[in-house]
């Protein structure tokens, strides 16, 4: 991905995170969560049963679903009930008519979800963004209609691709999606390695900047650890500093993931949860 100039933000005003450092404040136990993409290559067959009622062994009572694994939504939600989980959120695509909105908000509601959330969009055409941005805007209406609220999912590519005369993906939909109906799920590596591509002197903190001065809240945040390499890490083993961010904004939802596991997906799935129980800030 090409690199832009540093976003020009406009809002609202706004040491590595190793457990057991000076800090007295939790992550609640309650709010945190699992994306279930983490685990995609073990959730097939009998194990899907099995993860999930390892997942609860771990601690977790919630997860972020990406997908259904071929079930059905009321089928999910007996697996989950028996071991004690909830399907707090789930990514879902912009949807290609009116009826798969509705299948989209019915499973919502038949799970429990609280949350739904577009993970991914990808155009280096402006209009591109815009367009999108009115769609979501227009299906966030109908989702609210439904008790249940509807988020975007950064990658890094919304702050370094540039549109044309400097303008971004993320200046467009954080002038452009009403913060009254969408919110945002910042992924932390993500706006991290942002930060990292437009050449930010301190990509933590361009991070945190770029949390407090979008116009929408972030209700939920993707916390994803990032080798100095740039590569995926399990929480802790990386060099993001979680606890800063965690101290400068706390959201209703920290959420574990790695797209690519160091060891296992359970592994990371165990620390992760370990991590988030232990770090204050």
């Amino acid at each position: 991905m090409g690199a832009a100039p540093a976003v020009a933000h406009k809002g609202k005003p706004g040491h590595h995170g190793k457990p057991g450092h000076k800090g007295n404040r939790p992550v609640p136990p309650g709010q945190i969560s699992i994306q279930m993409y983490t685990l995609r290559s073990i959730m097939n067959g009998t194990e899907i049963d099995k993860n999930f009622a390892r997942l609860a062994r771990y601690g977790y009572n919630r997860v972020e679903l990406a997908g259904l694994y071929g079930r059905t939504a009321k089928e999910m939600k007996r697996t989950l009930d028996r071991v004690g989980i909830r399907a707090s959120s789930s990514h879902e695509g912009i949807s290609a008519t009116p009826e798969a909105l509705q299948t989209k908000i019915s499973n919502a509601r038949t799970l429990g979800q609280k949350y739904m959330v577009v993970p991914y969009l990808a155009s280096t055409n402006a209009d591109d963004w815009y367009r999108w941005a009115d769609q979501m805007n227009a299906e966030a209406a109908v989702v609210r209609r439904a008790g249940i609220k509807y988020g975007y999912h950064n990658h890094a590519h919304e702050f370094t691709t540039d549109l044309g005369g400097g303008l971004t993906p993320w200046d467009i939909f954080t002038s452009r999606l009403d913060p009254r109906l969408v919110h945002l799920e910042v992924d932390l590596y993500w706006a991290v390695t942002g930060g990292v591509g437009v050449g930010a002197a301190d990509p933590v903190q361009f991070a945190i900047d770029t949390i407090r001065e979008a116009p929408q809240e972030t209700l939920q945040y993707h916390v994803k650890d990032r080798e100095a390499s740039g590569d995926f890490a399990d929480l802790g083993a990386g060099t993001i500093d979680f606890r800063r961010i965690f101290r400068a904004h706390q959201p209703k939802e920290y959420i574990v993931e790695n797209d690519q596991p160091d060891v296992t997906p359970l592994q990371t799935a165990e620390v992760g949860y370990r991590y988030l129980r232990r770090i204050r800030f």
